[in-house]
């Protein structure tokens, strides 16, 4: 689920990770915050806007994801289909920052 807030502010978050697209492009995103709900972990990711682009200001929620492989720490992240659980972390989202992001409601 992509949303869009403003942006202002964002000099206070430098975490920065590599996520590779469906044909394997290499994209960067500056992590948010972790959200959880129902027993589940939700990463809020913004896209890294490339030098000479403009950034949209449109987040990426993700499902975090557990690899089976006992001896592996590695994380996945998945995209999420259920249009409910995408606007119930996104909610969560905009309470907990509502005091430092001014967030744009498109509907």
């Amino acid at each position: 689920m992509e949303e869009n807030f403003d942006g202002e502010n964002l000099e206070e978050f430098d975490n920065i990770i590599t996520l590779n697209d469906e044909n394997g492009n290499e994209v960067k995103f500056e992590f948010l915050d972790l959200i959880e709900l129902d027993d589940e972990e939700y990463v809020v990711l913004l896209p890294v806007a490339e030098e000479g682009e403009e950034p949209d200001g449109e987040v990426v929620i993700l499902k975090l994801e557990d690899n089976d492989d006992e001896n592996s720490e590695e994380e996945s992240y998945v995209s999420v289909d259920d249009d409910e659980v995408l606007s119930k972390v996104f909610e969560i989202f905009k309470e907990k920052y509502k005091d430092d992001f001014n967030f744009i409601d498109e509907e």
